[in-house]
């Protein structure tokens, strides 16, 4: 593991990658800063944070498009299943080489709190809360884009999507107050979602008969709570939007709370999909 950790990370900094990355997250940290600490002489760094929480949507599959994908199109990801280790240490060792990666330019953010602090008063509890809590959903999306990278050999594909799931993502909560709230509208709703995970179990396992399964039985378990009570669905869909939001878990730090839950979510959707892209390079091994 850690040799694929060294070795990813003499890749990204032997290329542009790594360097693109930080100066992106350093320009939109410097034009927030600016913008509410200094021309709006605004104290809360973690409003800069949120700010700049929007350039995931760029920085994120910049860093992520290549890490799995660029393995397939070369190739060399046959060489991984030849290593003496797993395939969870692989993805794992991969993955810690894109939070050093995420966690340099971190550091560097992380002084700006003390800098204004010399100027005027600076809650620095609040700043370095939400630092903390940027990390973590930074992490969080890494995760994902490292997932939606295993999935193709098309590092544009890998970007494209990558982008598409963060800006949704994003916006899901502004979305989800122009969704039906009727419990119809949840149950054909559901349902896209639960023909979706079918695809995803029958992409990752080849095994129609489980796709099938899981998914016709959620369908199924849809209908009779419609039938039996119909009031469990309204508003379902609306609400699960809005919890799933990454960005706006965040939002309760910068308002000045710490939020447990929000960092355990954050780690829950790091180990689901690292979990994922453990299993579609397992299918690709056995294929």
């Amino acid at each position: 593991m850690i040799a694929v950790w060294k070795h990813e990370l003499s890749i990204y900094f032997r290329s542009l990658t790594a360097y693109v990355f930080g100066a992106f997250l350093l320009v939109f940290v410097g034009i927030g800063a600016m913008f509410y600490n200094i021309q709006k002489a605004v104290s809360n760094f973690e409003y800069v944070l949120s700010f700049v929480s929007l350039a995931f949507v760029v920085i994120v599959p910049i860093l992520t498009m290549r890490v799995i994908a660029e393995e397939r199109k070369q190739k060399t990801d046959q060489l991984l299943y030849s290593l003496p280790i797993t395939t969870f240490q692989v993805v794992i060792g991969k993955f810690l080489a894109l939070l050093v990666v995420y966690l340099i330019p971190l550091c560097m953010i992380s002084v700006y709190p003390l800098v204004f602090a010399q100027y005027g008063e600076v809650y620095l509890p609040t700043s370095y809360g939400s630092i903390f809590a940027f990390f973590v959903m930074g992490a969080a999306l890494l995760a994902v884009g490292t997932f939606i990278s295993s999935l193709t050999e098309n590092q544009g594909f890998a970007a494209g999507v990558g982008v598409a799931a963060i800006l949704l993502n994003y916006y899901s909560v502004t979305l989800a107050e122009h969704i039906s709230s009727t419990a119809l509208g949840s149950v054909f709703a559901l349902w896209v979602l639960f023909i979706i995970l079918g695809l995803v179990i029958h992409h990752l396992t080849r095994n129609e008969n489980l796709a099938y399964i899981v998914s016709l039985g959620l369908m199924a378990g849809t209908c009779i709570v419609y039938f039996v009570d119909k009031t469990r669905l309204e508003g379902l869909l609306p609400d699960i939007m809005t919890k799933l939001s990454l960005f706006e878990r965040f939002n309760t730090f910068v308002n000045g709370v710490f939020d447990l839950s929000a960092i355990f979510y954050y780690l829950t959707v790091i180990v689901f999909f690292l979990f994922l892209t453990v299993q579609s390079l397992e299918k690709r091994r056995y294929n």
